[in-house]
């Protein structure tokens, strides 16, 4: 797994999002883009990634796009139309973008020349994690106390929630 941080400046997401898929194809991965404000660190995503990866292996995919399922997991949401939420928007956006398999080096290589370089991991809005994932303080005081291995739970639950 790969990271790309940076910021991007959209006027058109969907044509944004075709050439995230043409780096995918060009290169044999998996790319998908997230509002850097609800990813609470790497670990956040290398636990949806991994969890994406194993649930497709097995055959319990939800999404059929491995992108998209990559999605899900981080959002920690079964529903893609809630999921799009952790998704890039119109205008600038502090992003980071996952690339899975394939030749990862050359298509972060293809991503940094669309995507302005800027520390975006680790920058998330707490008030919006806490909303989005529907973190409670009660909660945040049974896991280790914090907002982020809150939202790592969720990640995994999600498997659990079938």
């Amino acid at each position: 797994m790969q990271v790309i941080e940076g910021i991007v400046q959209l006027s058109d997401v969907e044509q944004f999002v075709e050439r995230l898929d043409e780096v995918a194809d060009d290169h044999d991965s998996t790319v998908q883009a997230f509002d850097a404000r609800y990813v609470v660190d790497r670990t956040h995503l290398k636990r949806a990634v991994e969890t994406a990866r194993r649930e497709r292996e097995r055959g319990n995919e939800i999404a059929r796009d491995p992108g998209v399922e990559i999605l899900l997991y981080a959002a920690g949401r079964r529903q893609i139309q809630d999921a799009l939420e952790m998704g890039v928007s119109e205008g600038k956006n502090r992003v980071v973008i996952v690339v899975v398999g394939g030749d990862e080096q050359a298509a972060v290589s293809a991503l940094e020349e669309i995507v302005e370089p800027a520390k975006t991991l680790g920058t998330y809005d707490p008030e919006i994690v806490q909303s989005f994932f529907d973190v409670s303080e009660k909660e945040q005081a049974a896991t280790d106390g914090t907002l982020a291995a809150s939202v790592r739970e969720r990640v995994g639950l999600l498997v659990v929630d079938r």
